[in-house]
């Protein structure tokens, strides 16, 4: 089994990872062990995980979702899933629209 999981780091942020043994690897980011994206936000809390038959597959999802923006990690974190789709969507600045159109 693997596991894809997200982390709350003590300032707010979210650390997306996957891994074998979720236990273990929890354990590893509270010692300050895990990565030193979470050693210098500890302590961390698991918010979320998903479970997969590969590791294939927990490592592809593990970089999907942190590709995503806050919000939408969010809607997953709080069970909306109904959320994501709109939450997709690119938002553009208003200048950046503005230099599309050749204004």
């Amino acid at each position: 089994m693997a596991w894809m999981y997200i982390l709350e780091c003590v300032d707010g942020s979210y650390y997306v990872g996957s891994t074998k043994d979720l236990k273990r690897r929890l354990s590893e980011h509270q010692a300050g062990k895990g990565a030193n994206y979470t050693s210098r936000r500890l302590p961390v809390k698991l918010v979320y995980s998903e479970e997969y038959e590969r590791v294939a597959d927990a490592f592809y999802r593990e970089k999907q979702v942190q590709g995503w923006r806050r919000e939408k990690k969010e809607a997953l974190i709080n069970g909306s899933p109904e959320l994501l789709p709109a939450l997709a969507k690119k938002i553009f600045a208003k200048n950046e629209i503005k230099s599309k159109l050749g204004d």
